[in-house]
């Protein structure tokens, strides 16, 4: 009796376990593809650009 108490002890936290790195795995892959967005979007508040023309 023990040993099956022991078994499925060990295969919740095995399972458990397993969900958190997969979690994990999900959330560095979130965090880099938000971090690659943030660098390829363009600065607006940067004013070395062109100027637009004059509404004359």
């Amino acid at each position: 009796m023990f040993s099956i108490i022991v078994t499925w002890v060990g295969a919740v936290l095995g399972l458990t376990l397993l969900v958190a790195m997969a979690a994990g795995a999900f959330v560095v892959d979130f965090d880099d593809a938000l971090r690659d967005r943030h660098r390829k979007a363009p600065d607006v508040s940067d004013n070395t650009g062109t100027r637009a023309a004059p509404l004359t």
